[in-house]
This record gives structure tokens, sequence and C-alpha cells, in this order.
């Protein structure tokens, strides 16, 4: 197993999930910061979401993240402003899934399932989780321990 999540966390928490709930007149910006909390992490990151592709990296897709100039290493089309974009201006139906990327370079993927949408959001606090499954997995996980455990 490569990637971020040693393989001894995957074998102990093999789904890892959060449902958290977001006001469509809040931007993606805001998701990024409630999903950052709700997965427990400490670092801040570049982060992206890619929506309308149908996998990671899919050039179809339209990206939103922090705006940066360009540079040598974009793929063609400018990440737009996810300070900028609301939800509802995505025009996302339920059941609808579209991808996050956090870290460039630890490569935290995740697959963001439109659940449902209500028409007034009730009262309270938004955005927030109202439900977790798993473990969060360490940010920056002991890459010693990860190589121990494949040669084993």
């Amino acid at each position: 197993m490569s990637g971020s999540v040693t393989a001894r966390f995957a074998r102990a928490n093999p789904v890892m999930a959060r449902t958290i709930e977001i006001r469509g007149d809040q931007t993606l910006a805001r998701l990024h910061a409630a999903i950052f909390d709700a997965f427990d992490r400490f670092d801040e990151h570049h982060y992206e979401f890619q929506i309308g592709g149908t996998k990671p990296m899919d050039p179809r897709a339209t990206r939103y993240g922090l705006w940066q100039p360009p540079g040598p290493f974009d793929r063609g089309e400018p990440v737009h402003s996810a300070a900028r974009t609301k939800l509802d201006a995505l025009e996302l139906k339920a059941g609808d899934r579209f991808g996050y990327w956090f870290d460039f370079g630890d490569d935290w993927w995740h697959t963001i399932r439109v659940a449902a949408i209500a028409e007034v959001a009730t009262r309270g606090r938004y955005p927030r989780v109202v439900a977790r499954i798993g473990e969060s997995p360490p940010q920056h996980p002991d890459w010693e321990e990860e190589e121990s455990a494949n040669d084993g």
C-alpha cells in the first residue's frame, strides 16, 4: 500500500466518512474548513475541489481552490476561487459526486457525495459534522511504520 494512510491504520479502519451539513449560501472554502476540522487535521495545505469529472485529476472537471498565478505546472484551465464560489452556484443535485484533494504532497483524496438538499436549513451553526464513521487518519503518518508493515 502506498499513500498517506498506513497499512496498519487502513486494516483497523476500513471505512472513514464524515457527514457534513452546510448551507448553499456558504462557499467551497467553508466546506474545506469543515472537512479539515472533521478529519482532525492541524497543518494547512493547498486544496482543490474538482467538480464535473469522473475521477481524480479528470481534465474535464472544473477546479476550485486557492487562487494562484499561472505557473509551469498548470494543467490548462485556471483554478477558480473556492473563497468566492457558493455551493448554490454549482447547481449540485442529491446523488452528485465530486472530488476534494487536500495536501498536494501527501495527496489526500476524498469523494464527496451530495446526500440531500433541503429547501430551508434548520437553525444552528453551519457547516457542522452530524455523523462520523471511523477514526481520523494521522495527517502525517509515520513512514517508518508504513515501511515495516510492508516488509512484514
